[in-house]
């Protein structure tokens, strides 16, 4: 698709995989701004951005567009120096003046107040990206506003301070506000304390190998890199705090040892967790990384993931024809969204132009471009700390997370079937396919029927992971919850183990405590009739009496208006175990999954599946009691 904004010719010999340099990246923040500035107040202070509102209303949603967009002119410009050749400051500088003088009122200009996260939260939100924007330009715009807007900014500011945030990565947004008041003087005992408390609850949301949850319990998704990391890690870089980035910034290595897996060939990150719609902001943990040094990637290849993200979705219709990032994901996509979802929420996709803040003679832009890591090799990487597994193909360029550790359930919160989110509780994800919307059948997914109920999937127990040569599996258990009934069947539950190798994906799950006549119903990959070099095939080789016909979802997914899903349907009573084989497969497919498997064996607790020569010719054994799993050779 063309993009609405005129960008400089593809640079194929420094940049051979993406063709984007820096000056693309800054031609990109430019283009972003110059359209979303169309639409803002004569002051300046709010940027209303046409579009449905989110449920903080229209004034906040302004706001946003303000404080979301400040913060791609704030990279841009400290990038360069303070060289300003589009005058994006001034700009700024008059909205801030503008928005922050009878803060509260409604007028054309007054920005919203900030309230507690459960009255009236978002402005807290933007408050972060307003200190931070503040903190990267001060010498150009804080130190040459009057002292009276200074003051009011402050006091705006402080209100970030004085209130209770979301319990989750909202705690960084009052300590990015204290950084920046400390920063040009301001700081005292209420910014040193709400600092304090966030560094706290940061390690207790810390679970190892690079992953933070997202508050208390087991949220991990994008939220890990573009907030958990890139909060603290840039804070103690501006600051020049080695004590801390000796801290955080080894955890940011670790995250990208990971996660730079999880994009694929064509740059697209992985379809996982909430707030989709800020898109290229994924590449957000990659900047900074090769930005700060906190990253095991050589710069050639955290530039190729970087602008590849940035690239695929320019070329893939993420941009209106004013210019604008739309809500959704390659297009606008209503089922990605969540309600605080508004016009300008796709701008903390401003986050990605952190890679800015590194100079044009940085190796970062000037090294050449290297290899993806899905591009270099098939991988499988199990991640134990978050439950999750990674597999990626070569040939073409597929990344899929299996999901066995990331819910987005609170310890506090029951596990109402109602609140079953698609973007946590399928089984796996990818870089080419969505989930299905809610209302249409689940992709992914293995659902119980008891009584005409059926469940979903909501707190999951990860019970482990690992990985050997070229292989790695994840497991975890979960008590199926019914909607439109009681929550859940006394005794019941799922014990659930997928095994990657190349394409494959074996699932083998173990139903427990079944009732007489519980339907299992277990679906594969969402793909769209239009995606002919995309192939989703689900074979069932034991416990399932049918393999139904493909169904259909109406809704489609982020990648495809109309979609179909693979599924197998058996049944369960007492505790049954039900094995398949699952594949999507990007251009030449491999050959019949129902080649693949030559056996499988169940006995008790124990499962055995035996491979044929087109899927390595191994064996895996599976053990549920207690949980063991090993891949061989025959």
């Amino acid at each position: 698709m063309s993009i609405p904004f005129e960008l400089p010719a593809e640079d194929r010999e420094s940049s051979p995989y993406t063709g984007y340099t820096r000056a693309h990246w800054e031609a990109v923040a430019d283009g972003l701004l110059t359209s979303a500035w169309r639409w803002a107040t004569p002051g300046g202070a709010l940027l209303d951005l046409p579009g449905r509102p989110s449920r903080s209303g229209v004034r906040s949603d302004g706001l946003e567009g303000y404080a979301r967009t400040f913060l791609a002119a704030a990279f841009r410009v400290a990038g360069a120096g303070g060289d300003d050749p589009h005058g994006w400051l001034d700009r700024y500088a008059h909205g801030l003046a503008a928005g922050t003088r009878t803060p509260g009122r409604e007028d054309t200009e007054s920005w919203p107040l900030i309230l507690d996260h459960d009255v009236q939260g978002q402005p807290m939100v933007e408050s972060a990206s307003v200190a931070l924007g503040l903190r990267l330009t001060a010498p150009w715009l804080w130190k040459h506003l009057d002292g009276d807007v200074q003051d009011r900014a402050e006091e705006w500011l402080r209100g970030a301070l004085r209130h209770t945030p979301a319990p989750n990565n909202w705690y960084l947004f009052p300590f990015t506000v204290a950084g920046f008041l400390e920063s040009v003087g301001r700081g005292d005992a209420e910014t040193a304390a709400v600092r304090e408390r966030a560094l706290e609850l940061m390690e207790t949301w810390y679970r190892g190998e690079g992953w933070y949850a997202d508050g208390d319990g087991r949220a991990f998704d994008h939220y890990n890199g573009w907030a958990l990391h890139l909060y603290p890690v840039l804070d103690a870089h501006l600051g020049g705090d080695t004590e801390r980035s000796a801290r955080y910034g080894p955890r940011l290595r670790a995250h990208l040892e990971g996660f730079a897996l999880m994009f694929g060939a064509d740059g697209a990150p992985l379809h996982f967790g909430r707030s989709l719609s800020y898109r290229f902001a994924a590449s957000a943990a990659v900047g900074l990384g090769a930005l700060t040094g906190d990253t095991p990637l050589s710069p050639g290849t955290s530039r190729r993931l970087a602008s590849g993200s940035l690239r695929y979705f320019l070329r893939r219709g993420a941009l209106t024809d004013d210019g604008l990032l739309s809500l959704g994901w390659c297009g606008p996509h209503e089922a990605t969204l969540q309600s605080y979802s508004g016009p300008a929420s796709p701008y903390w996709a401003s986050k990605a132009f952190v890679s800015l803040l590194a100079p044009a003679d940085h190796p970062l832009w000037t090294a050449r471009e290297e290899a993806a890591p899905v591009e270099e090799a098939d991988r499988v990487l199990a991640l134990p700390s978050p439950g999750l597994l990674v597999q990626a193909t070569r040939a073409d360029g597929i990344v899929r997370l299996h999901n066995h550790g990331s819910d987005h359930v609170r310890p506090h919160e029951a596990e109402d079937p109602a609140a079953d989110d698609p973007h946590y509780g399928r089984q796996a994800y990818s870089t080419r396919t969505g989930p299905t919307a809610t209302g249409n059948i689940a992709d992914n997914h293995l659902s119980l029927e008891v009584a005409g109920r059926r469940s979903v999937r909501r707190r999951i127990h990860p019970l482990g992971a690992g990985q050997g040569d070229g292989w790695g599996w994840a497991a975890s258990w979960h008590l199926p919850v019914f909607a439109g009934g009681p929550p859940m069947v006394p005794g019941l539950r799922v014990e659930s183990v997928t095994v990657a190798h190349g394409p494959y994906e074996l699932r083998v799950h173990r139903v427990v405590g079944a009732p007489a006549g519980t339907r299992v119903t277990q679906t594969g990959w969402a793909t769209g009739p239009e995606e002919e070099d995309l192939v989703s095939t689900l074979y069932g080789p034991h416990g399932w009496s049918v393999s139904a016909e493909p169904a259909r979802a109406p809704q489609g997914t982020a990648y495809t208006p109309w979609a179909r899903v693979p599924r197998l349907v058996g049944r369960a009573e007492g505790t049954t175990v039900h094995v398949c084989v699952a594949l999507l497969t990007g251009g030449t497919a491999p050959g019949d999954p129902a080649q693949a498997v030559t056996s499988v064996t169940v006995d008790g607790a124990e499962v055995e599946v035996g491979w044929g020569a087109a899927a390595g010719g191994a064996r895996t054994l599976i053990s549920f009691e207690p949980l063991r799993v090993s891949h061989d050779p025959m």
